[in-house]
């Protein structure tokens, strides 16, 4: 394995060591001194009431604070050090490696959901794997908060995925990283406008608000050029208070869209954004939207529909992402005149493959004249119509792969057909990042366009075979959901 690979698409469980010492805060100082010493740890993890950590005791802390200086009965709680830089057992290790340079940190306890400390990352040992150079990409693509150090991160992604490309890394798993550090960049991002709006004489959020993203952002399936396809899910509060919250809401809208535009992500065209009414509710509200989407199923809704069935909170409360998802697909499972309005709207989605099977291209006048659109006659039907089934079914799971796998398991889908649906979506993903990073290169905008004449007979032939199965999936979905039969 090279070191792209084991600093970019390693978890931090797979080199944290395990917490050889764990002290409650209320331990007196000399029993925590004599327990460091009978166990030969040089740091003690120290947690609270509730098991969460506190703080840590490091044998610096003893020399300097606790030796000859405090009576031993004193609590842990005043001399530990805190509060503690911690990491999540499922980060990328490329986050961690940042986090500790950045910081100067010779270890890092790593947490589980809850915030129970679970292992320990050692400097040495997450240093082991990589080098100077790669330690300087880490925290480079590892925002620190500034606007053009986000910058910076978002252009260094081409970059890491060429080389991540180069290393034989597998496209999905390049995508997910890539995935990562947009929404690692997003949270940057709605903490600066936050911080920003209390210096300004705004205050604290009045509400609960958890910030949502959309389409391929909520898949996990963005590549290097993503949109900005976002929204606000607000908790319930008194109407009489309507006025300052959404007063606040309006003006955090605009500063978190407009700063995402200015480190990469560009407006979506399409106005689906916090500033826009439509996609900034609360949970009630929201649940009352998707309730009348499934009894008007206007083209407008399932237009709307579409594009919010993938949605994900990234950075607020996932108990409102939970709530507004069950009762969304609740909805739609019950709701079969809901897809099979949506089914017929996404029919005009066709593959790319046309009589004899033929590529279908662009032939339009202009620089993609001739090329094949690998997202919207490619890996979009195959996302469209695993996400109908997936609803139908009642499948919580957002990523295009996690749904055709649970659908498998269910016997919607045989396993064959399972791995060629697979197959192909893995392929045209593995095109279309190969394309971007080629486009970002040599200097292009990266798009969705990939040149036929690019591809060797042998690639052109492998094109084709996976577009068949495409085909194969949409034309069965048609005919499930809609009675259409070609």
């Amino acid at each position: 394995m090279t070191a792209h690979r084991d600093i970019f698409a390693r978890l931090v469980r797979s080199a944290m060591g395990p917490v050889r010492l764990c002290c409650p805060s209320t331990m007196p100082c000399g029993e925590l001194v004599a327990r460091m010493a009978e166990t030969e740890v040089d740091c003690a993890v120290i947690t609270g009431a509730d098991g969460t950590i506190a703080g840590l005791v490091t044998d610096n802390d003893v020399t300097r604070r606790i030796a000859f200086k405090l009576p031993a009965e004193t609590p842990v709680a005043e001399v530990m050090t805190r509060p503690v830089f911690t990491v999540a057992a499922t980060d990328y290790l490329y986050r961690a490696v940042a986090l500790m340079q950045r910081r100067r940190l010779h270890r890092l306890p790593v947490v589980d959901e809850a915030g129970r400390p679970i292992g320990i990352l050692d400097q040495r040992e997450a240093l082991a794997v990589t080098s100077e150079r790669l330690i300087r990409q880490a925290k480079l693509l590892t925002p620190d908060g500034s606007a053009d150090g986000m910058r910076a991160v978002k252009q260094a992604q081409a970059e890491l995925a060429h080389e991540l490309l180069e290393d034989n890394l597998p496209a999905l798993e390049i995508q997910a990283i890539l995935n990562e550090i947009n929404n690692d960049i997003y949270r940057a991002v709605a903490r600066a406008a936050k911080e920003a709006m209390v210096e300004d004489g705004w205050g604290e959020p009045p509400a609960e608000c958890g910030i949502v993203v959309m389409g391929s952002g909520g898949r996990g399936e963005s590549f290097l050029r993503p949109d900005q396809d976002n929204g606000f899910i607000l908790a319930d509060y008194p109407d009489r208070k309507h006025n300052a919250i959404d007063t606040y809401f309006i003006e955090f809208a605009g500063r978190l869209t407009r700063d995402l535009d200015a480190v990469g992500f560009p407006y979506c065209n399409g106005n689906v954004m916090a500033t826009n009414p439509l996609w900034r509710k609360t949970l009630t509200q929201w649940k009352e939207h998707v309730s009348l989407w499934g009894r008007r199923r206007s083209g407008v809704a399932m237009l709307h529909a579409d594009i919010f069935f993938d949605f994900r909170i990234i950075d607020g409360p996932r108990a409102l992402e939970t709530s507004l998802r069950r009762h969304a697909i609740e909805m739609a499972r019950t709701n079969p005149r809901f897809l099979h309005a949506m089914a017929t709207n996404e029919s005009h989605h066709m593959v790319g493959l046309g009589w004899f099977d033929r590529l279908v291209t662009d032939d339009s006048e202009g620089p993609h004249q001739g090329h094949v659109n690998l997202k919207r006659n490619g890996t979009l039907p195959i996302v469209e119509a695993v996400r109908l089934y997936a609803l139908r079914e009642g499948i919580e799971d957002t990523a295009t792969l996690a749904r055709l796998d649970r659908l498998t398991e269910m016997g919607v889908f045989g396993r064959d057909q399972h791995d060629y649906w697979k197959a192909a979506f893995v392929h045209l993903t593995t095109l279309l990042l190969r394309q971007q990073v080629a486009d970002v290169l040599c200097g292009r905008t990266p798009g969705n366009y990939l040149d036929p004449a690019s591809l060797s007979a042998r690639q052109r032939t492998e094109l084709v075979a996976h577009l068949k199965r495409v085909e194969e999936l949409s034309a069965r979905a048609r005919a499930d959901f809609t009675g259409e039969i070609l």
